[in-house]
């Protein structure tokens, strides 16, 4: 898997996080600015999960079973627009904090994903 990507949704996701979590700490809802980094950071993680599915098809392995890095890809993908979601149910700063913590999860998540691959 690209290296380069995965180091990028990683960088952009804690990015988000700490944008995020200083709009908790300033006691402030998500905001359109807020859903626009979320955006970007899921069309990353959209171009990570195409890479990665192609890579699949094309032959290469992870060090690990096919099946758990799949499942890791589409988490991986799925964590902030879960987190976005969430937040729209809660207009405080608890939804800013959710959000933070769905960008962690998915620079976590990435880890995972170059351990999978083989990193």
């Amino acid at each position: 898997m690209l290296v380069a990507l995965t180091v990028t949704v990683s960088v952009a996701a804690l990015v988000l996080a700490a944008w995020c979590g200083f709009a908790a700490y300033r006691d402030q809802p998500t905001k359109d600015w807020h859903f626009i980094g979320m955006a970007v950071v899921t069309v990353l993680a959209l171009v990570q999960l195409v890479v990665g599915i192609v890579q699949l098809a094309r032959g290469e392995e992870p060090a690990e079973s096919s099946v758990i890095f799949v499942s890791y890809l589409i988490g991986a993908f799925a964590a902030v627009p879960a987190a976005g979601f969430l937040s729209l149910s809660e207009r405080t700063r608890w939804g800013s904090v959710t959000v933070s913590a769905g960008a962690v999860l998915l620079a976590v998540l990435e880890v995972r994903l170059y351990d999978i691959w083989g990193g």
